[in-house]
């Protein structure tokens, strides 16, 4: 069966001439066995007529918050959808969506939406690399809206590059994949699963500390994806700010490398599946002090003494099972690939999630990441700004693959 068969899907339409586009793609979800309703901002009305889009969909359009004596109940369409699909979103409707401006049906509906949200821009390419238009697109990944990217070509003002509107077959398959992956949530039932996350502290004194910069946000998105899927976590934390609560998510709190490597090895012999994403302090002090270390007269320098830390993934890596799988993650500046698949192999990963500082979006402390897997024999796959969620599952599919 289609995972699209009996999705209640609402298509939001927007004023950008790629709206043209969205009777075709009425008749695509029809096609696919969704029921669909249709929004429309009064700027995508010049575009594409209401008549059209209702007699394709088989429902009213909706294009205001009051439609004569009736009242367009946005709280209820927000509640009635499965998917909310905004295509093509503009500029200016990517603002209003960051930022929580309600002046339309659309965006009150968005904004009461329990549902996963797809939004698929559609600009001139200036306008899509423009600094605000790309923050925005964060914020909408950070909220855990699904990005379908702009595609390459020819644009309405004659310019050719990226911009256009996904083609409306690229929105059904990404819509297709979501309700599939959807359908397939027990696929780690039976498998328990171990993941280091955030930072670790490595005291100098008992006010100061050697760390990063580490949210533990990619850490505890694995975990909720991972239990998502039906699967049991033991989720090491190092220092931070989140809360975790959930009865499959089995939460050991740690400050310092040594704590973390003690934690890790105790959960290590029972764990399928071991997910290092923690940013451990390589070096700690060699002697932390028992009392704050008070600044001298004329002192202008101080020197620590530093020892290396315990390498966590590579002590595990030793210990690791022929039916385990261990994961590493990198954060590299330079020659990334490469960097990455020297701990590949050194430590014995079965693959490596390497991100860069370099990356908007990605690194410390966002709720976006951007990722690609490294594997053996420097093969390499590569994936867009997403959501840490989404960069969760992008995870553990590559993961189940390997199962």
């Amino acid at each position: 069966m289609n995972s699209l068969t009996g999705k209640k899907i609402i298509l939001g339409i927007t004023g950008s001439i790629a709206a043209y586009k969205a009777a075709f793609f009425v008749r695509l979800l029809i096609k696919s066995g969704a029921e669909v309703k249709v929004l429309m901002t009064q700027s995508a009305t010049t575009f594409i007529a209401p008549l059209t889009l209702a007699t394709l969909s088989k429902n009213p359009v909706i294009t205001g918050i009051a439609d004569g004596d009736e009242w367009s109940n946005h709280v209820e369409l927000g509640l009635w959808a499965d998917a909310l699909v905004i295509a093509p979103a503009t500029a200016n409707t990517m603002a209003k969506m960051a930022g929580g401006i309600c002046d339309n049906i659309l965006n009150a509906v968005y904004l009461s939406a329990r549902c996963p949200v797809f939004f698929a821009p559609g600009m001139d390419l200036d306008m899509w690399v423009h600094p605000s238009t790309q923050e925005n697109v964060q914020k909408l990944l950070g909220y855990g809206n699904i990005l379908v990217e702009p595609e390459s070509g020819e644009l309405a003002s004659g310019l050719v590059g990226k911009g256009r509107m996904a083609e409306p077959e690229h929105i059904i398959t990404a819509l297709s994949d979501f309700f599939r992956k959807e359908e397939t949530t027990q696929s780690l039932a039976g498998k328990t699963v171990l993941i280091t996350a955030g930072p670790t502290y490595e005291p100098i004194d008992p006010v100061r500390f050697i760390g990063n910069h580490s949210s533990g946000k990619m850490g505890k998105a694995l975990a909720e994806k991972v239990v998502a899927r039906g699967g049991k976590v033991h989720l090491v934390l190092g220092p931070s700010k989140l809360t975790v609560d959930h009865p499959d998510i089995r939460v050991t709190k740690v400050s310092t490398a040594l704590e973390m490597l003690a934690a890790a090895e105790k959960y290590f012999a029972q764990a399928d599946i071991a997910i290092m994403a923690a940013a451990v302090a390589d070096f700690r002090p060699k002697n932390a002090a028992t009392e704050k270390i008070k600044k001298k007269a004329g002192q202008e320098e101080m020197t620590i003494e530093l020892v290396k830390n315990p390498d966590i993934a590579a002590t595990l890596g030793q210990k690791k099972r022929k039916n385990q799988i261990l994961v590493g993650f990198a954060l590299e500046t330079e020659n990334p690939v490469a960097n990455a698949s020297r701990k590949l192999s050194k430590k014995g990963f079965d693959f490596i999630v390497l991100n860069s500082l370099k990356d908007e979006g990605a690194g410390f402390n966002h709720d976006t990441n951007r990722v690609t897997l490294v594997f053996e024999g420097n093969k390499t796959k590569e994936f867009q700004l997403k959501s840490k969620l989404d960069v969760a599952d992008d995870i553990l599919d590559a993961i189940e693959q390997i199962l």
